[in-house]
């Protein structure tokens, strides 16, 4: 295990994951080149090269790695036929390409769960459309695309007959609907050498239409049993897929106090970037970390966080304007953290905040103050 940060890293996905990524990577003076459809991606400017290209062509992704020595990802949709042969070749892809392909997939990944004793939501396969109504004596459930889903996209909940006209007519599975206490993640890390760390149990709220988490509060509020059993969980899944990288782990906390993997993402996280304000190594660096078999990071929680997403506000498209950033600024412990997007959607994730306070009263009141005056608009 020795430092050497002339490896050259080729990361699949130039997003705001990605961008975060490099950030870390200045502070260790590693060289990190992306490539991205979008030829105005938020990693363009900030990386050492920027390649505009389809992360799903396998000739774009042979051609991309072919000069790389260690490749990544920041977004699963990426053509793992092509990882798969770089790896051949001697380059180091991680996470492994098998293991992106099976995530990329959230049958397979519930499939996964149940073979190796995972406590997850009974779940059922279904091909269409036609067969989701034919389970309608399980209702209420959620319906999930196999494929394709992102962001909260490709999963419906659907409560009654009448809602069956929502199903979607792909293949994919009905999971029964969880009546849960709380959403909670653990982000872990693992590197080649087989050391982990996990961050402390975050506590997730989602947008209640749009299904993308809205904020977040750590250290979560759970009791300490809870907690050991959320962390040893999240080892529990990275050890039995032998992954090497950074996972992020969702799970229920039912009102009966289990827990139950929900879905897992091999990257970094939205459920993580609290992490840069508010624990001693950021996610973003124990991902590097992970990926060169350096010595994982300390994982301590410094003070309590809280992340809040900057969405595009509804109706707004266009050139983003961000009304009431001078008040947010102004206040003591808030740190914000735009992604370089320069036109702004309804929901499009632009940014987000990091609010920080001893005092987990002030902490709420901080967020709440932040979500009604930071608005993004065109």
């Amino acid at each position: 295990m020795s430092f050497d940060s002339n490896v050259k890293i080729g990361v699949l996905g130039g997003g705001q994951l990605g961008r975060m990524m490099i950030q870390s990577a200045i502070d260790f003076n590693l060289d990190v080149h992306v490539l991205d459809p979008d030829p105005n991606a938020p990693c363009k400017d900030i990386s050492t090269s920027f390649t505009n290209g389809a992360l799903t062509d396998y000739d774009t992704v042979m051609a991309f790695g072919a000069d790389k020595e260690l490749l990544t990802i920041e977004i699963e949709n990426v053509n793992t036929e092509a990882l798969k042969a770089l790896e051949t070749q001697g380059k180091k892809v991680f996470p492994q390409p098998h293991i992106i392909e099976l995530i990329q997939n959230k049958l397979h990944q519930k499939q996964f769960y149940a073979a190796n004793n995972i406590p997850t939501a009974p779940f059922h396969e279904v091909a269409n459309a036609e067969e989701v109504e034919a389970k309608k004596d399980l209702l209420p459930f959620v319906n999930k695309l196999a494929t394709g889903g992102y962001d909260g996209r490709g999963v419906q909940v659907i409560k009654s007959e009448e809602a069956l006209s929502k199903a979607f007519d792909a293949h994919g599975f009905v999971e029964e609907l969880v009546d849960f206490e709380k959403e909670l993640a653990v982000i872990v890390a693992r590197n080649e050498s087989g050391e982990m760390k996990t961050f402390p149990t975050v506590e997730m709220v989602f947008h209640p239409e749009h299904n993308l988490v809205e904020y977040l509060f750590s250290p979560a509020d759970i009791n300490s049993n809870i907690e050991n059993e959320a962390q040893e969980l999240a080892k529990t899944v990275i050890e039995k897929l032998d992954m090497t990288g950074l996972l992020a782990i969702e799970m229920f906390l039912t009102k009966e106090g289990k827990l139950l993997v929900n879905e897992i993402a091999p990257r970094t996280h939205n459920s993580g970037h609290q992490t840069i304000e508010g624990n001693v190594t950021s996610q973003f660096e124990q991902h590097l970390r992970a990926i060169l078999n350096w010595p994982l990071g300390d994982t301590a929680t410094l003070w309590p966080s809280a992340m809040v997403n900057l969405l595009g506000e509804d109706g707004f498209t266009g050139n983003a304007r961000y009304e009431g950033m001078a008040e947010v600024l102004a206040k003591a412990g808030v740190h914000v953290h735009l992604y370089g997007k320069k036109l702004t959607k309804p929901f499009r994730k632009m940014g987000h905040i990091t609010v920080s306070d001893q005092d987990m009263t002030e902490l709420r009141e901080k967020v709440n103050f932040v979500k009604t005056t930071l608005k993004v608009k065109a």
